[in-house]
């Protein structure tokens, strides 16, 4: 599957860091899938966010099908099919049952396992701050890193994905033959998914990092902390490559005020905050502002609007990933609750 936008994918030796990435995401993972692969312009990037899944979804606590639930939920309230199906497929293998359609039919409350079914609640409320599910979470003080760190984590893999890939991982879309698609691709993973993994074995990949505030939710858990302090450190030094501190402040500032709403179709919201930039500013501050609050709406011509002035697929990826990475963060300081700590 080609990555929109993009030019090419650079090619990755064994040597270099994306190939030793890569290597991790072929053993523990399944497959060199586009989600990660359309990081490849930006190696650190690239590192970042497999850290973030591997010590989150992957070799974090708690059961691997219910952090699918949050993956998959997460898909769903964003808008991003692709990632419903590559997700519901993961769970379809780690649960035995296929809840694609109650996840993107919205009635989760009909999923059969009550601890599924409250995960499924939990996620789903991510993007409204102060909702009473989010305060009283279904799983242990324990495993809310791995839980939140999973929610963050597809809060911005969707706003990449939503933007750079299509509508689905699977050739059939829909009825009987993506049913069977989606079982033989459940078959293929579940070698992987059943393999154990030794929490923090990615951590090596990136040079430590301080954890950000913003991210303190993750401070219980050592590898999960490191890989988002990596991860972080890694999208904020990109951004600073990609998009001008104008740009940056002026979409800090917008994700600072924002509640989790969806702006819709209307412009001018977006017209209105960049309008003290300077010209090839207001192109990048329109990507950046889109990419964080509506994805659906990045077209063709606001990349474009973006390239001409700012050529180059690693400054696209980055600032892509400075974006959703600003707007996941946010949406992780709702999450922790007072039982949590």
């Amino acid at each position: 599957m080609s990555i929109r936008y993009f030019q090419s994918l650079p090619r990755a030796s064994a040597e270099s860091l994306s190939g030793k990435v890569l290597a991790q995401v072929r053993k523990e993972f399944g497959a060199e899938v586009e989600p990660f692969t359309l990081h490849l312009p930006v190696p650190e990037l690239l590192a970042g966010v497999w850290m973030a899944c591997r010590e989150t979804l992957l070799a974090g606590s708690g059961r691997r099908d219910a952090k699918e639930v949050v993956a998959a939920s997460v898909s769903a309230i964003n808008r991003c099919p692709f990632c419903v199906d590559a997700h519901s497929i993961m769970l379809l293998e780690s649960s035995g049952n296929d809840y694609s359609d109650l996840i993107t039919g919205g009635k989760t409350k009909l999923i059969d396992d009550p601890f599924l079914r409250e995960t499924a609640a939990w996620a789903s409320a991510t993007r409204t701050p102060g909702s009473p599910l989010l305060q009283k979470p279904p799983f242990t003080p324990k495993e809310a890193p791995a839980f939140i760190g999973t929610a963050v984590l597809f809060h911005y893999i969707t706003r990449m994905v939503t933007i750079l890939l299509g509508p689905s991982p699977l050739p059939f879309t829909s009825g009987f033959p993506k049913k069977v698609s989606m079982q033989m691709a459940a078959w293929f993973f579940g070698g992987a998914i059943r393999r154990p993994k030794v929490p923090g074995a990615s951590l090596e990949m990136l040079p430590e990092a301080p954890l950000p505030d913003d991210l303190f939710w993750a401070q219980p858990s050592q590898p999960i902390a490191g890989a988002f302090a990596r991860f972080a450190q890694a999208v904020e030094r990109s951004g600073a490559l990609a998009l001008s501190a104008e740009v940056r402040r002026t979409v800090s500032d917008a994700v600072g005020k924002w509640n989790g709403n969806d702006p819709g179709m209307d412009n001018e919201w977006c017209e209105e905050a960049i309008s003290p930039l300077g010209v090839e500013d207001k192109t990048a501050g329109k990507l950046a502002l889109l990419t964080a609050f509506a994805p659906y709406r990045v077209d063709e011509s606001t990349v474009n609007a973006f390239s001409t002035s700012f050529p180059g697929d690693d400054r696209l990826l980055s600032a892509l990933a400075w974006s959703s990475f600003t707007a996941a963060k946010k949406i992780g300081s709702w999450l922790q609750t007072q039982r949590m700590q």
